[in-house]
């Protein structure tokens, strides 16, 4: 099953999805700006990843050089699919999460267009990136259903999956669960800083999924983010009625979900033959 990311992204040439193999994604952070060609049927990367510091200030058109020198030095000149710490709507920037406030309201399709010499650009939020390629090639590929990634880190991402096709922006981490943000009460920032044992901060984290599978009754959680390294450490002491399991794919999940984006996709493309 294939889906666009967005509405406003829709692709009409079947042809474009089943000839199509490669793809190229770029995951734009607070910290480094990262890129690589993907094979689209398996979500691996072909060469080397190519990783440039995210200037400062992290301003759009800075973030846009950025891009392009790292397309020019991939040597790609198909379309290419870029994430963004942000809601992404329509191809514009709704708002920013460490990256400058100036992005907010920035033709973000637009700009990267430009930058790269007017070639077809996708631009997506950057956990639903992730989402789409754990579901496509990690932790999600074998289940059906409705699919929830959380990324937990300095907030919580989210991406929310059903049968292959996305929700874009959720944003579920700003949902409020218990009088506080999820990602005020969960985020695995809030275990470092009141310096919680991980079976302290797996009740805050069983909290913030019980409220979230109340809501949508997901068939699986997959925690995505640095801490879901340690996995064995807190997941076995979760107390919520669905399955979780840790993300597989980590550093890549970003590229690999903006490579199937690039080409209309959220789901793997077809193997010839």
């Amino acid at each position: 099953m294939f889906a666009t990311v967005d509405r406003d992204l829709e692709f009409d040439t079947q042809e474009r999805r089943t000839m199509t193999t490669t793809g190229f994604g770029i995951d734009v952070g607070g910290s480094g700006v990262k890129g690589g060609t993907i094979d689209l049927s398996t979500g691996e990367m072909i060469g080397d990843r190519i990783k440039i510091l995210t200037p400062q200030p992290s301003t759009p058109d800075a973030i846009a050089g950025t891009v392009a020198e790292i397309v020019e030095q991939a040597k790609w000149t198909g379309p290419v699919g870029i994430t963004l710490p942000a809601v992404v709507t329509g191809g514009v920037a709704r708002s920013a999460a460490n990256i400058d406030k100036s992005w907010i309201d920035t033709d973000a399709a637009s700009l990267f267009g430009k930058a790269l010499g007017g070639r077809e650009v996708t631009v997506l939020n950057d956990a639903d990136a992730a989402g789409i390629a754990e579901d496509s090639f990690g932790a999600g590929k074998d289940t059906s259903g409705v699919v929830i990634l959380l990324t937990f880190g300095t907030g919580i991402g989210s991406a929310v999956l059903h049968n292959g096709v996305l929700l874009p922006n959720t944003e579920f981490g700003h949902l409020e669960v218990d009088g506080k943000e999820a990602e005020h009460r969960a985020a695995s920032s809030v275990k470092e800083k009141k310096d919680w044992s991980y079976k302290e901060w797996a009740v805050e984290v069983s909290r913030v999924l019980t409220t979230f599978e109340n809501l949508l009754w997901p068939d699986l959680f997959i925690a995505g983010g640095g801490i879901s390294r340690k996995h064995e450490k807190w997941i076995p002491h979760l107390t919520n009625r669905t399955k979780v399991v840790p993300a597989t794919l980590l550093n890549t999940a970003g590229i690999a979900g903006a490579a199937l984006a690039s080409v209309g996709l959220t789901r793997p493309a077809p193997v010839a033959g």
